[in-house]
């Protein structure tokens, strides 16, 4: 029987998503007789809204997308019942090798900042932890990734904040050098999840997609780097092997891919101190109403 393709959507597109990437490269899903299609949200649309709209069947988001729309008021919110990453993707370059590198070095220094929601967020709360004055950084918006790479690469900022493979390929072409792990300055985090909306997770389709994506989480966190960078290097052509690999590797090292798909309730907590540290939202918002368990085939 030919089934129609899940459309799957994501917010950001890296390394960092492997477990995602790997379920549809690597051939879990269609192992189950399921193909999928891939796409990145374009810029000014919702994710929420792509759901509702039944454009999309599965989302790479966060539960802390939830948040601010639950203060607003919204309701009949997309759930998030799949666990990606229970650590912060994102790396800091500098422009010198530094394998001493203190966190306070930030003060006094001019820093090129990812300024999507949960990543300053998460990079604020990360100097909270390691002792830094976030005001003693000259914090540099410079747009998107790919203009913050740029930017960096053109001489802008002391240090450079971004997921991989972005990092690494400063590293290769003799641009930039990692210096400090974000994931390594926090706690375990509810950092990225799958969502969908609670009509899609009834059908079948979502049965068999979770269950393709329970191996390819664990076949990600496994593998590897190098097999896992060979399988998925058609989605990054601009990123040779070795460069998507020391990423992998990296990711796997942070233990990002680690444990259960289902989505903690100690990570999910961890997330809100996050948020609410940063005064993001401004209260708890219970579990129950932004997670539910994995589907099961």
């Amino acid at each position: 029987m030919k089934h129609n393709p899940i459309r799957i959507m994501v917010a950001r597109h890296s390394a960092f998503y492997s477990p995602l990437i790997g379920t549809i490269a690597a051939g879990f899903l269609r192992e189950e007789g399921f193909e999928a299609t891939y796409a990145v949200l374009p810029a000014g649309q919702r994710s929420h809204d792509r759901l509702r709209n039944g454009e999309v069947d599965i989302m790479q988001s966060a539960v802390g997308s939830n948040w601010g729309p639950m203060e607003r008021g919204e309701r009949d919110l997309p759930v998030h019942f799949a666990q990606i990453n229970n650590r912060d993707g994102f790396f800091l370059a500098g422009r010198h090798p530094d394998a001493l590198f203190d966190w306070k070095k930030l003060e006094g220094r001019s820093l090129v900042a990812d300024h999507g929601h949960q990543p300053l967020l998460m990079f604020k709360y990360a100097a909270h932890c390691r002792g830094v004055d976030w005001n003693k950084i000259d914090v540099i918006d410079a747009g998107t990734p790919e203009e913050m790479d740029a930017a960096f690469r053109n001489g802008r900022g002391d240090y450079v904040h971004l997921q991989g493979p972005a990092p690494q390929q400063l590293e290769r072409d003799a641009a930039g050098h990692v210096v400090a792990s974000v994931g390594k300055a926090i706690p375990p985090v509810a950092f990225s999840s799958l969502m969908a909306t609670t009509g899609f997770l009834a059908t079948d389709e979502a049965r068999v997609f979770t269950h393709a994506y329970r191996k390819g989480r664990e076949w990600a966190g496994q593998a590897p780097a190098r097999e896992i960078a060979r399988v998925e290097e058609s989605y990054f052509p601009q990123i040779d092997r070795d460069t998507l690999a020391a990423a992998i590797d990296r990711y796997q090292e942070l233990g990002c891919w680690d444990g259960d798909i289902a989505i903690s309730r100690v990570l999910y907590e961890q997330a809100l101190e996050v948020f609410l540290h940063c005064r993001a939202i401004t209260r708890r918002h219970p579990y129950e109403e932004v997670v539910v368990s994995p589907c099961v085939k």
